[in-house]
């Protein structure tokens, strides 16, 4: 990704207010985020803890999301896996995030939703967590391959949310 000031990471929201993409709480180590290496920047609003944001690069643009994380988790006994990074983990470590829709859409309710990463750190897993049966392989490549793979199921997210 590259570098965003606090101003542009605020106006990329889509699919909130300004208002609320004014009134949000930026990531803790926001000046110190490693740009080059992300493929999204994602993270949990620490004084609303059910509010979460991804920022993804798009058509040479930021686009933010901001999401909703469901109030029950899984139980940590519970297997499950990250359906943007697909990186396996206990249940308590996924949560199921709804953003609502763009548009008329939105302003009537409607929203969409999938399971990630409960702290979506989704970027910094998809880099440096390989997956057992791909450990055989060149670290360096699987991490490039996931780090794509990542890019596209974030875009595919984006576009339901953006969809009319």
């Amino acid at each position: 990704m590259e570098p965003l000031t606090e101003q542009q990471l605020r106006r990329s929201f889509v699919n909130c207010s300004r208002g609320e993409a004014s009134g949000l709480a930026l990531p803790r180590d926001f000046a110190d985020t490693p740009w080059a290496e992300l493929e999204l920047l994602g993270w949990r609003d620490p004084k609303a803890p059910l509010r979460g944001y991804l920022v993804l690069e798009r058509d040479g643009g930021p686009v933010g999301v901001a999401l909703r994380a469901a109030e029950s988790r899984m139980s940590s006994r519970t297997p499950a896996m990250c359906l943007l990074c697909h990186t396996a983990q206990s249940g308590d470590a996924i949560s199921l995030f709804t953003a609502r829709r763009t548009g008329a859409a939105g302003r009537n309710g409607n929203t969409v939703g999938t399971y990630m990463c409960a702290d979506l750190a989704c970027a910094v897993r998809a880099g440096t967590e390989i997956p057992p049966w791909l450990r055989e392989r060149d670290p360096d490549e699987v991490a490039q391959e996931r780090r794509a793979e990542l890019r596209e199921r974030v875009h595919a997210f984006a576009d339901a949310v953006e969809r009319p």
